[in-house]
């Protein structure tokens, strides 16, 4: 079994994502597993990765996924890279399921 980007968590998941900011269209693209074995969730934004448009793109793209409020979706650590944290908050196991179903088919790679 592929390793998953996400944790569940008392509050709801954390998710690791890779941001393709200028990426051409707001989408989820699926799991990576990187070199290094850490596994993140590609999200590919149309904004460019200037005053936190990216980063608001890429929490807009997460909670229109999941069905959720944009309250529920926070950035936690990486405002100015390419790897990032995420909060999620609600059900934990059902934000993973849900995840589990728009990213069906992982993807391997390097970065």
């Amino acid at each position: 079994m592929t390793a998953r980007p996400w944790r569940i968590t008392p509050e709801g998941i954390e998710v690791r994502v890779r941001a393709t900011p200028r990426g051409g269209r707001d989408a989820l693209d699926g799991i990576e597993t990187r070199d290094d074995g850490a596994a993140v969730l590609k999200v590919r934004v149309r904004a460019a990765p200037e005053d936190g448009a990216a980063n608001a793109a890429v929490r807009d793209v997460l909670r229109r996924a999941l069905g959720l409020p944009a309250s529920a979706v926070a950035l936690t650590t990486g405002a100015t890279a390419r790897i990032k944290q995420f909060r999620i908050a609600g059900d934990g196991p059902a934000l993973a399921a849900r995840l589990d179903g728009l990213t069906e088919t992982p993807s391997k790679g390097g970065a």
